[in-house]
């Protein structure tokens, strides 16, 4: 007997040892090539980045995964609880491996005979995700979790593994962690979720779309049950809690994100400048602590992006361009409309284009039916509701005609000849913001007009016609550049009528066109360092000069065919006299002018040619706005920031960014140029601007053929350029100029703006002095009753009082000086 129990404890010893051996050579054969959990610490969960205006008041985010990182002390209180309730109730107790839990699936899984139960805990779950690739349910796989998940355990702390695993989970709508989710689905911060609230994520891990709250709330509401019985199971929370969250109606909605609405072009230029900024080389040169390049960094560090885009100029900007435009095309006549439609498609049309009253509000645009033309205007349908398009709303719809004819005029009183029944066209509802009248805004962007009838949705029943206004998408273009001159902030950027995924060309700082007459300024201050003063005579009459290679001679001309003979230097640059221009180019020298738009911040191979005075070469509208910060700023060229700094996903600077400044010219040249500019408003080819009764300076600009049309303008505070023009590059028509098609854009714009600054006026330096010129000789003026201006000079410069004689020889000068050039 002693014999066999000998032999059965040695055999049972051999079979544990083989057993033991087995189960080793298994270990090491399954840990063979595992990764190091130590990595789980150095893993980059990717994160949004966040882009800020100066306000602080988020304008869009940068993701590929929609992730916030988010501490658990800043986690509701029991978010937690209701992962760890349905995922892994023991988490606190085991050691990355529940026996307990496995036992419990492997009993549930023969009791349904299927393998739609496991095991695993939340340290599991982490190592599946984050350091093991293969989601199948192999043993092998289940083996290498069990023994990353006890050396994780090791590794870290219970709650950085939470910590871990509650950032990097996917929860549905493409919401990484909870953070994501509560945003998605509640619209708030993980720390402001309910009990309720919290349930509802809990039991999302699972199965996210099938729970999804928005598509399948009748899942979401069971699941949400079920987490909060298993939190009462658990003692998570109590009864009483449990039955106030289970009668806790809930409320879906997203956090409003902003991204790529006001803003979308600055938007898209801070995310262009970002990448750009991330290369290696550069980070290392600057001796900047971040791991990512390029896109990476941006779509997945978790950046905050702060910027000095100003909210109200931005939306400012925006609305002043688009209203520009709309008054730009008007004036070119009426297109035609969207689409015919034959008669058996009307009921299908309208089916397929469901309205809403609420899609007028806030100017809205939608598409609408034409059923029938009157004498009086046409009648429209808009899905179950009805229109009308008074004839006193289209007169501007003409067949486009670039030199309005009477015939063309005549067209648009007769609505037959606009619009026929079966046209489908675009119309707004009369009253709404900006189409009753569209020229003059209130300084709160976004309000109403108190003294015109205002659209209201709730006001409209499909039985009564709804009073609307004809509508036609621009071809135009355009842009607004617009720069803080005291900050260095380029606080607004509008790129062109509207910013989508198929059109994205910034034309503020991407379209290089010519400038026209907004690039004598430039002449001119040349010019006043070369021994012209504001009282400078200049000849306004004609003459002619080589083309120079042989070809034909260049006789340079004025915008309205005329000539003024003898004029002041500071009427030349207000009439904005081309003649005169050429005549100062061309004795400054061009080598001269090409050297003073250079030091204003204008790039490139500027070809040394007299056309360039007349504004031939081309710039984009954020360079020309910058040329003009020298002379808004007391001679300072600024080059403005668009990033203000950037902060890690922590909060920690990473890096500041200032905006270039430097002394492009002197004081006394920058003033007396602001001074002449003044006068191009007040008496020149701007004076549309004095509406907005403060100090403003500026200068239209025309190419050749109303091609492209500009106004740059500035007061002390702030300088803004604008652009209007086809992409093509076609003429817009005729007298389609800087003074008609841009300079309104500017008017609103500013009119927005202006009350956010204190109307100051252009400060004189030290060596300015004035004195009132005579306009006809340039002296000083007597007592006669001559036209005269009070005009800056630089000391030294300013012209002696003359009388008899000597004045009479300084007319005979001029005389002999225009006899001279009509030879």
């Amino acid at each position: 007997m002693k014999r066999i129990f000998f032999y059965i404890l040695l055999g049972l010893t051999t079979l544990g040892i083989a057993g033991a051996a087995t189960v080793f050579g298994l270990y090491v054969w399954v840990s063979k090539d595992l990764p190091n959990v130590a990595a789980i610490s150095d893993v980059h969960l990717p994160q949004t980045s966040i882009v800020y205006a100066r306000d602080n008041s988020i304008i869009g985010y940068f993701s590929k995964e929609r992730r916030f990182l988010v501490n658990l002390d800043n986690m509701a209180p029991k978010l937690h609880m209701a992962f760890l309730a349905m995922e892994d109730a023991r988490f606190y107790e085991h050691q990355g491996v529940d026996p307990v839990a496995i036992v419990r699936a492997f009993v549930a899984n023969l009791r349904t005979g299927r393998t739609g139960q496991g095991g695993s805990t939340i340290t599991q779950q982490l190592i599946k995700r984050m350091l093991l690739k293969d989601s199948s349910k192999k043993y092998t796989r289940k083996a290498k979790e069990a023994i990353l998940a006890y050396r994780l355990e090791k590794h870290l702390t219970k709650n950085e593994i939470l910590y871990l695993y509650l950032n990097e989970i996917y929860l549905g709508n493409s919401a990484y962690g909870v953070e994501a989710a509560a945003r998605t689905y509640f619209g708030k911060h993980a720390k402001d979720l309910t009990l309720a609230e919290c349930a509802v994520l809990g039991g999302l891990p699972q199965a996210p779309s099938e729970n999804n709250p928005y598509s399948q709330p009748e899942n979401t509401r069971k699941r949400q049950l079920l987490v909060l019985g298993r939190m009462l199971e658990v003692g998570a929370i109590t009864q009483a809690e449990h039955d106030e969250a289970a009668q806790q109606p809930l409320e879906y909605k997203r956090m409003p994100d902003p991204s790529w609405s006001v803003g979308s072009w600055y938007l898209e230029e801070v995310r262009r400048q970002s990448i750009a900024f991330f290369n290696k080389e550069n980070l290392e040169q600057l001796n900047i602590p971040f791991g990512m390049y390029g896109e990476e960094a941006i779509y997945e560090g978790g950046l905050h992006i702060h910027t000095a885009m100003d909210p109200i100029h931005q939306k400012s900007a925006e609305i002043a361009l688009r209203d520009g435009l709309h008054e730009a095309c008007k004036r070119r006549g009426w297109r035609g409309p969207l689409e015919h439609l034959p008669a058996d498609q009307h009921e299908e049309f309208l089916k397929q284009h469901p309205f809403s009253p609420a899609d007028l509000e806030n100017a809205g645009w939608v598409k609408a039916l034409v059923t029938k033309v009157g004498k009086d205007g046409a009648e429209v349908r808009l899905g179950a509701y009805k229109g009308f398009i008074a004839m006193s709303t289209m007169g501007w719809a003409r067949k486009p005609n670039t030199n309005i004819s009477p015939e063309a005029a005549g067209q648009a009183r007769d609505p037959s000849k606009i619009l026929a029944p079966g046209d489908v066209v675009w119309v707004s509802a009369i009253g709404a913001f900006g189409v009753t009248n569209p020229v003059s805004y209130p300084a709160q962007v976004g309000g109403r007009r108190a003294d015109v009838p205002q659209y209201a949705a709730a006001d409209v029943t499909p039985e009564k016609a709804i009073p609307l206004a004809l509508e036609q998408v621009p071809d135009l273009q355009g842009a607004v550049a617009s720069i803080d001159v005291e900050k260095g902030d380029l606080v607004a950027i509008a790129g062109g009528y509207e910013f989508s995924p198929e059109s994205q060309f910034n034309r503020a700082t991407q379209a290089k066109r010519q400038p026209g007459s907004s690039f004598k300024p430039i002449v001119y201050s040349t010019a006043l360092d070369n021994g012209f003063t504001a009282g400078s005579i200049l000849l306004d009459s004609p003459f002619v000069l080589p083309a120079g290679g042989g070809g034909k001679m260049w006789k340079p001309g004025n915008f309205d065919g005329k000539f003024l003979g003898p004029i002041l230097l500071r009427t030349a640059l207000a009439k904005s006299r081309n003649v005169c221009t050429v005549r100062v180019a061309q004795q400054v020298g061009m080598a001269n002018i090409v050297q003073r738009a250079h030091d204003l911040g204008i790039p490139g191979d500027i070809p040394p040619v007299l056309a360039v005075s007349l504004g031939s070469y081309e710039a984009t509208p954020q360079v020309m706005a910058e040329a003009y910060t020298a002379f808004a700023n007391g001679g300072e060229y600024i080059k403005p920031r668009i990033i203000t700094s950037i902060q890690n996903s922590w909060g920690e600077p990473l890096v500041n960014f200032e905006p270039d400044r430097r002394q492009a010219i002197s004081p006394q040249n920058a003033y007396i140029m602001s001074y002449l500019l003044k006068e191009v408003v007040n008496a020149g080819t701007a004076t549309r601007a004095t509406v907005l009764r403060r100090p403003v300076a500026g200068k239209t600009g025309t190419s050749n053929d109303e091609r492209d049309a500009w106004f740059i303008g500035f007061s002390p505070y702030l300088v803004t350029s604008v652009y209007v023009g086809y992409d093509n590059n076609t003429p817009m028509g005729r007298m389609e100029t800087g003074g008609r098609a841009s300079l309104p854009i500017f008017i609103k714009y500013r009119q927005l703006v202006d009350p956010l600054f204190p109307p100051t006026d252009f400060r004189a330096p030290d060596g300015i002095s004035f004195a009132r010129i005579d306009a006809l000789t340039g002296y000083i003026a007597g007592a006669g009753g001559g036209d005269a201006y009070n005009l800056p000079f630089m000391t030294g410069t300013t012209p002696q009082l003359v009388t008899g004689e000597a004045l009479q020889r300084g007319d005979d000068d001029v005389q002999s000086g225009v006899d001279l050039l009509k030879q």
